[in-house]
């Protein structure tokens, strides 16, 4: 207990300045607790309101895809220029270092292969292993027009009530059948049901006219990289997207997959956290792909 012999009356309250209370940053965020904001100021940057993530959760449908062979050593060299990584509890587990400062955003849905109907997920994860694996959000797919739309709906609505009981965020990830057209009228449906129904943020596909999407979403959307892009084509959609009202990427393929994957992943830091045109971003691309100290990464 503190010595209260000679103790200093206060006297510095400072009634002449008011309370100032900070508002959040992030689009839709100002409401959540305290612990809901800080899990998402890790995953996105106080500084530019944005997240470079980094997805290499394929293999909970797709197994051992091209790139994700190994991700011990296809993935790790790449952590260290992601603001988060989305990834699997079983990757997170058998893989990734306990001692990454890294926020995580856990695959939390899943159950069918590829060999099946996708849009039959169930919530794979409960939110007591997030908690436990101190996850900073859970993702959850969303099939809007799928077979399955209303049970991978209500998925993402139980992780976002239990999510909100421990303050951590949802990730609400719309996915896109083969029979419906990827467009904004419907990218648009899609990430404001998710929305509505509570997610935290919204990860979607870029779409011509995406700043209809975002403009009409009360909450951060980052875009997903979708398939493999030449290195150029990657950059610009990112940049795109970015200057359309998106919060940031979450890609893989378009990183991993890369010839230089860790000259990719700076070069798209460049483009979302500071507006680096996409032809500027390239030639940055080219000169860390040549450069030795990368190439040996």
């Amino acid at each position: 207990m503190a010595d209260t012999d000679n103790l200093k009356e206060a006297k510095n309250y400072y009634p002449e300045i008011p309370q100032r209370s900070e508002l959040f940053f992030l689009k839709g965020s100002n409401s959540y607790d305290w612990g809901m904001k800080n899990r998402l100021a890790r995953i996105f940057s106080p500084t530019s309101g944005r997240a470079v993530m980094l997805a290499f959760d394929h293999g909970y449908f797709q197994g051992p895809t091209t790139g994700l062979e190994r991700v011990d050593i296809t993935i790790l060299p790449l952590v260290p220029y992601a603001d988060a990584l989305m990834l699997t509890r079983g990757i997170l587990r058998t893989i990734i270092p306990a001692s990454t400062q890294k926020p995580i955003v856990m695959r939390s849905s899943g159950g069918p292969s590829i060999l099946k109907e996708l849009s039959n997920e169930q919530q794979a994860v409960d939110m007591e292993d997030a908690v436990r694996m101190n996850v900073s959000a859970v993702a959850v797919q969303v099939y809007v027009g799928g077979e399955y739309e209303t049970q991978s709906i209500l998925n993402m609505t139980r992780l976002v009530d239990a999510g909100m009981r421990v303050g951590i965020p949802t990730l609400g990830v719309t996915a896109v059948g083969r029979e419906i057209t990827r467009d904004a009228r419907y990218i648009g449906l899609a990430v404001r049901i998710c929305a509505e129904l509570g997610a935290t943020f919204v990860k979607t596909y870029f779409v011509p006219n995406f700043e209809t999407v975002t403009a009409a979403c009360p909450v951060p959307i980052v875009i997903a990289g979708g398939k493999k892009l030449p290195e150029p084509e990657a950059l610009k959609m990112a940049h795109d997207a970015i200057s359309q009202g998106a919060a940031g990427v979450d890609m893989g393929r378009n990183i991993f997959q890369a010839d230089a994957p860790v000259a990719m992943i700076q070069a798209v830091r460049k483009v979302v956290h500071e507006n680096m045109r996409p032809e500027h971003a390239f030639e940055l691309y080219q000169e860390l792909k040549n450069s030795p100290a990368v190439a040996q990464a």
